[in-house]
């Protein structure tokens, strides 16, 4: 059973769609009481990272989520601003973040970017892991995914890195730390990859 996490932000439906397609268990959590017995926690996000977190403490899950995510170790996935959340801080914002993965999030270096768009990054773009790591299983060689972002997470330990991505110099496209993982990019836009590590993350 997966758990996603509604506090009125990210796309809900799309990654119940792809959990149906795979014939996955979903259920949606709106209140702390539907947290009770998660196996699997998924934490999609988008938009601006202060208001992203503000409406997460403003849910009344985030003491739930953080007793289950820090103290039960349940798995959980970021997913985009969802990622970027799970960092100490951002520049994007004033708020702490949920601090469950020593990182900041920084903004990309625009001079170094060879793009007559510069930013956000958006499109898709390679990922190469650089762990081996059950996430990423089936998707070592040539997985592209969708990327659409201004804002990279900067993992203050490079251990943490799981998978990496280039764009004006390498980023940090997927992080990993005990339970909790983080991936840039957005799965539930990247058709069959994304489709593969969803169900990889269901499995784990």
């Amino acid at each position: 059973m997966i758990t996603i996490i509604d506090y009125g932000v990210g796309n809900i439906n799309a990654f119940v769609n792809v959990y149906k397609r795979v014939d996955v268990p979903v259920k949606i959590a709106k209140t702390k009481e539907d947290l009770v017995d998660a196996k699997k926690l998924i934490l999609p996000g988008v938009g601006h990272f202060d208001h992203a977190m503000t409406q997460l403490n403003n849910s009344g899950m985030r003491d739930k989520l953080d007793d289950l995510v820090l103290n039960e170790k349940v798995p959980v996935i970021g997913i985009c601003v969802g990622m970027q959340m799970m960092a100490n801080n951002s520049d994007e914002g004033k708020m702490d973040g949920l601090k469950w993965i020593d990182a900041t999030v920084k903004k990309f270096d625009e001079t170094k970017i060879n793009q007559v768009t510069r930013l956000p990054h958006m499109g898709w773009n390679d990922v190469k892991p650089v762990k081996d790591i059950e996430l990423f299983k089936g998707l070592e060689d040539n997985a592209i995914f969708y990327f659409l972002h201004t804002y990279y997470f900067q993992c203050h330990n490079e251990k943490d890195i799981m998978a990496v991505t280039e764009y004006g110099g390498e980023f940090a496209s997927a992080a990993h730390h005990e339970n909790k993982y983080g991936i840039q990019f957005h799965p539930e836009k990247s058709h069959h990859y994304g489709e593969i590590l969803l169900h990889n993350f269901a499995k784990l």
